[in-house]
């Protein structure tokens, strides 16, 4: 790589060395050669479209087109406090604001432009692409770029309109970024570009620090506060898919003290607003929500991700869970699914008139996920088309022997089906459940089901337990749930024939769900057996009670600027501090993510905190 990345690298953002596949993108932009650039979350895309802006005497500027106001905001927050003269233009912008950030890009004052894609494309846009093409386009960025797709998960109809910057600026080099695009997207996103021999570069869609586990959703409260528990004080999101899941999760977090908000698109503008930046400047904790939120939000120190339900494909799964753990660090992601999880996100698209054919493969792949008894680290690469070397990750809950196979699953699931059977396929999983428990609900009573042969055949499991097999045989395809809102449950073709014994012990795989000792963890969930190695390493050599210190001081330096604490510096940097213990600025300069511009403005206070501290 040149000396001048170098130089750059370690200036601006405190960094030695790029992570694989950085140089040869930013070497692409360099050269003008256009590019697809598929890293994943936490993996470091932004900086191959940033550092090249500061290399060269080229008077003209780079244009990011970014999909979201808040992902614009932080980035070029975080610019602007490393010294990276870079801009925004978005609707939130006050007609002075608008004007400096114009004045400021006609004088030259900028390296860096943010903008989104209506603003670029939409009413008005014509004279915008001629206002900066005055001013000199070095190379067009285009984030989230998985937008363009059909195929992509979060496909917006504006962002294929970027196609015609093709046509308007022929000689200037384009480059796509995304962290989750599977080869059809990629080759899409070509296409719908125009890109011209483009260089595609595909990083490991491993996140090897993160924690993956997957739980039926059998007791939604009970579990997500055990995660809590775990987790006290560490910053969290927790997905819904409804509105009303989000409000109510939240509600009852807050009740038991959490300092948790909610986030969706029923709020009005202005607290949704505030919800994320109380999350977003550590005043809240955790963020329950929808889908909605996350894109725009850079929290690198996220310790944990749940799903409390189940989303609608692979590639939101890993965009959404790979929001934790940004800074490299331990984390956990937790799937807690049900089988009318995937009945309601059908139900969702079909009313909307969304419903395709790409949407239920998604479906398909989400729910062969949740069932699977499989790495789920192996799971997710492979599903991205990539090759998993190794045959145990020690970070999901499968390879840290959480769960395991039962010994008899034909037979289990045989006296599961054949309660189905006896029931006339007209009840519920409740009910179902209940049966096979010996449990003399109203319900049972008054059908006459507490005289069936089903009855209690397996009153020594728990109901919590019967419910998850039950779910698994949904997922495996022994069962199905019917749509609608009381949904019952039915015996498959493939059911029927395994309760014919027509189908043999090795075609079934039922998992036991983990037992409770498996589950907790200290608080704070540091170090112990259970988060596995990637977090006892993560710790290792680090003074805890002195990165609480700068961790506090940070927040102190954040408020006092207004910007998010992150801005300041990542958890990692201050885990690297509170190991190293700088005792001068050119110490603390060599501690990863301190350039010049923040041991300038406020490294003598983090020195000060560290020689204060002592030890």
């Amino acid at each position: 790589m040149l000396p001048e990345v170098d130089d750059v690298l370690q200036r601006f953002w405190g960094f030695d060395t790029l992570r694989p596949l950085q140089g040869s993108a930013i070497r692409a932009v360099l050269e003008r050669r256009d590019s697809v650039v598929v890293l994943p979350t936490g993996g470091g895309k932004s900086l191959c479209f940033q550092v090249p802006a500061l290399i060269g005497d080229d008077p003209g500027v780079a244009l990011v087109v970014s999909p979201l106001i808040a992902l614009m905001k932080d980035q070029v927050d975080g610019l602007v406090a490393s010294g990276v003269p870079a801009a925004r233009l978005d609707s939130t912008m006050s007609s002075d604001q608008r004007l400096a950030t114009f004045n400021g890009l006609r004088d030259g004052r900028f390296k860096l432009l943010y903008v989104s894609p209506e603003r670029l494309m939409g009413d008005g846009g014509a004279s915008f692409q001629a206002t900066v093409a005055r001013r000199g386009v070095r190379y067009v960025a285009i984030d989230e770029a998985h937008c363009i797709s059909h195929w992509g998960h979060d496909f917006r109809p504006e962002y294929r309109q970027l196609g015609a910057l093709r046509a308007a600026w022929p000689q200037v080099s384009m480059h796509a970024f995304t962290a989750t695009a599977t080869t059809r997207v990629r080759e899409d996103i070509v296409r719908q570009l125009g890109l011209r021999d483009a260089l595609v570069l595909v990083g490991s869609f491993d996140r090897p620090n993160l924690i993956y586990r997957v739980r039926p959703r059998l007791a939604r409260e009970q579990q997500l506060e055990s995660v809590m528990a775990a987790h006290r004080n560490e910053a969290g999101i927790i997905y819904c898919i409804s509105r009303k899941d989000v409000d109510q999760t939240a509600a009852s977090l807050a009740d038991a003290g959490h300092k948790a908000v909610a986030y969706h698109a029923g709020l009005s503008d202005d607290e949704r607003s505030r919800n994320q930046d109380a999350f977003i400047d550590e005043r809240a904790d955790v963020v329950v929500a929808t889908v909605a939120f996350g894109m725009g939000v850079d929290r690198s120190d996220v310790r944990f991700v749940v799903h409390a339900g189940a989303p609608k494909s692979l590639e939101h799964y890993q965009q959404e869970a790979g929001r934790a753990g940004r800074d490299g660090l331990a984390a956990e992601c937790l799937l807690l699914y049900s089988s009318a999880d995937f009945l309601k996100w059908k139900r969702i698209m079909e009313m909307s008139g969304e419903l395709s054919e790409a949407d239920v493969a998604h479906l398909r792949q989400m729910e062969r996920y949740a069932s699977a008894f499989q790495c789920r680290h192996k799971t997710l690469v492979e599903h991205f088309g990539q090759p998993y070397e190794g045959t145990d990750c020690g970070a999901c809950d499968v390879c840290l022997g959480e769960i395991e196979k039962v010994d008899d699953p034909l037979i289990l699931a045989q006296k599961i089906g054949s309660c189905v059977a006896r029931v006339k396929q007209r009840f519920g999983l409740v009910h179902v459940a209940a049966v096979l428990e010996g449990k003399t609900t109203p319900q049972v009573v008054q059908n006459g089901h507490d005289a069936l042969s089903t009855f209690g055949l397996l009153k020594d499991l728990s109901a919590a337990e019967i419910k998850g097999y039950i779910e698994q045989l949904i997922a495996r395809g022994f069962l199905q749930r019917t749509p609608g809102d009381y949904p019952v449950v039915e015996l498959t073709a493939t059911g029927v024939a395994m309760l014919k014994g027509q189908v043999s012990a090795d075609e079934i795989v039922l998992c036991r769900q983990p037992k409770a000792s498996a589950r907790a963890r200290s608080r704070g969930g540091r170090g112990d057996a259970a988060m596995g190695r990637v977090e006892r390493e993560s710790w290792e050599g680090v003074d805890r009670d002195l990165f609480d210190a700068l961790r506090t001081l940070r927040l102190e330096i954040a408020r006092g600027r207004g910007v998010p604490p992150y801005v300041v510096f990542h958890d990692s940097t201050l885990r690297e501090m509170a190991k190293a213990k700088p005792g001068s600025l050119s110490a603390l300069l060599h501690v990863p993510g301190v350039g010049a511009r923040k041991a300038e403005d406020f490294g003598q206070q983090f020195l000060d905190a560290i020689a204060n501290h002592g030890g």
